[in-house]
Parts: C-alpha cells; sequence; structure tokens
C-alpha cells in the first residue's frame, strides 16, 4: 500500500475573516496610538493592510508603530499631529501618501473626556473637547476625502453611547459625539456618489481603555451583572466590528451607527440610578476618580 502524502498543518485564524482580506490597503487612524483605537488598527493590520497613527505625543505613537509592525507583519508609521490644526493633519496624509501611496479607509479616533456636572463646566472645557472630538473629526475629513474618493474608500468615526439618553457628567462629550454622529451622516450622504463610505461605531463599556478605568478603576469586575451579556466590553470587540465595516461584507452599508455595547443601552437605568444621580452627586462619588 502506497505511504499516506504528508499534508502539513495549516495556520489557524482566529479571525471571521480570511487573513488577507485588506492585503495592499492602507489605513489612516487618530488616536490609533492607545485603547480602542490602536485595537482596530492592530485587527486591520493582521488582514494585511498598512497603516498610519496619528496623535500628538510621538514617543507614544513611536512605540505603538513599533508594536503594531511587529505584531502584525506589516508596516506601521507613527505621525506626530495635533487634530486641532488642520495643517498638521494635512502633513500627516501628506507623509502617508509618499510612504505608502494611497489612503483605503480612515478612523477618526481622537477624543477627549472627563466627568464633571454642566454647573461646574467651564467653557474652557467644553470648548477643548468639541476641538479635539468634533473638529477633530472634521479637519480629518477634510484632509481625506481626496484619497478615499480616488480608493473609493471608507470612514469610521468613534462615536460612544453617551448622548442617546441623557448621561450624568457628560454633556461636552455627549455634545461633540452627537455632532460627529451628524458629520458621518453626511459623509455618507455628500460622498456616497464617489464610491466613498461612512459610519460610525459607538462602543459601549469598553473594559482596558483609559476612560473606563478612570471611571471604575482597573481590575473592577463587580458591574458585570447590570450588562445583559454578562460582562463589559473589550477592545476586540470594536476591533471586529471595525473589520467588518471596512470589508467587502459592508459594501452597502452606509451612513449607518453601529452601537457596540451589549445590548446595554437598555438598561442604563440600571447602571446610573439617575435622576438621583443628578439631583445628589455625592450618591455617585465612587465611581467619578478626581475632581469634578
Amino acid at each position: 500500500m502506497a505511504p499516506t502524502a504528508f499534508v502539513a498543518p495549516q495556520a489557524v485564524s482566529t479571525s471571521t475573516f480570511k487573513d488577507d482580506i485588506f492585503k495592499g490597503k492602507v489605513l489612516f487612524c487618530t488616536g490609533g496610538g492607545s485603547g480602542i483605537c490602536r485595537g482596530m488598527t492592530e485587527a486591520i493590520m493582521r488582514h494585511g493592510a498598512s497603516a498610519t497613527i496619528v496623535g500628538r505625543k510621538l514617543d507614544r505613537l513611536t512605540q505603538a508603530a513599533k508594536e503594531l509592525s511587529e505584531a502584525t507583519g506589516q508596516k506601521c508609521i507613527p505621525c506626530q499631529a495635533d487634530v486641532r490644526q488642520s495643517k498638521t493633519l494635512q502633513e500627516a496624509v501628506a507623509k502617508t501618501i509618499e510612504t505608502f501611496g494611497r489612503i483605503d479607509f480612515v478612523i477618526c479616533g481622537a477624543a477627549g473626556n472627563f466627568l464633571a456636572p454642566i454647573s461646574g463646566l467651564s467653557e474652557n472645557a467644553f470648548k477643548t473637547v468639541m476641538e479635539i472630538d468634533t473638529l477633530g473629526t472634521f479637519h480629518t475629513i477634510k484632509a481625506t476625502i481626496p484619497h478615499l474618493r480616488a480608493t473609493k474608500g471608507a470612514y469610521i468615526h468613534v462615536s460612544a453611547m453617551l448622548h442617546y439618553r441623557a448621561t450624568p457628567y457628560q454633556a461636552h462629550v455627549s455634545a461633540a459625539k452627537a455632532a460627529i454622529d451628524a458629520l458621518s451622516a453626511v459623509v455618507a450622504v455628500e460622498e456616497g456618489p464617489h464610491g466613498v463610505r461612512s459610519n460610525v461605531i459607538a462602543p459601549g463599556a469598553i473594559s482596558g481603555t483609559e476612560g473606563m478605568d478612570r471611571l471604575e478603576g482597573k481590575g473592577s469586575q463587580a458591574r458585570d451583572s447590570f450588562y445583559p451579556l454578562g460582562r463589559w466590553g473589550a477592545i476586540d470587540d470594536c476591533a471586529n466590528a471595525a473589520v467588518f465595516l471596512f470589508s467587502p461584507a459592508a459594501s452597502y452599508i452606509s451612513g449607518q451607527i453601529l452601537p457596540v455595547d451589549g445590548a446595554s443601552e437598555h438598561l442604563r437605568t440600571l447602571v446610573f440610578p439617575y435622576p438621583l444621580a443628578v439631583l445628589e452627586p455625592a450618591k455617585i462619588q465612587g465611581m467619578i476618580k478626581g475632581k469634578l
């Protein structure tokens, strides 16, 4: 009997999508040096894309770009820029085109946040969040539109679940994220004829992010029973959503908001005990790290 031919074992992918689905594509991501946006960037690079990550802290970006390149086998470059200043974003886009020759995907993820009641929220504090989140998104769109038209690319804007119902101590970021949702919808309509898609990912409570660590403290698990799926979300949950929205599987999905919150929005009144929280802020001081 002839010997059985040897068949080499195949590597098993942990992703639902093909490993090379984004081969030859290029991602431009603001806020990509940390948190959810870094997780999204890594997931997209693992499927074959190169990437530029953009932020204000060059040392953090450089280290993140090195780690992302090593983890994925794809090229990632850091670009220092302040999304509040359009010129620096234009320079980052120019460097990306010089390095990779194209941009296919854009993640608008630069953001800022803190807890504060509207009665104690300064004009400067409100303006700062609006400038980083909303104006930064506008600047990113303006700087990249010509290149996404050329590649018939796609945007993902990182929003939040805060403004779909009133959330105490989050007036500033609620206003900023609501504006981002509106910008995304307009881009979807205006740029659709050019082949460009635009969608929003709205994360709920995502563990391992700076914002949620500040709110609840690292490693806190006591609140999990409040959530329909029995847990907080993970950065990978947002990353998988981003892979889907940039993939050909979502080629007819544009102008949409995709919550990644495990249905927790429907039980928000259990998580935030308002109106008591609004009327008696001292009741939830244990949730707040730092001064209001």
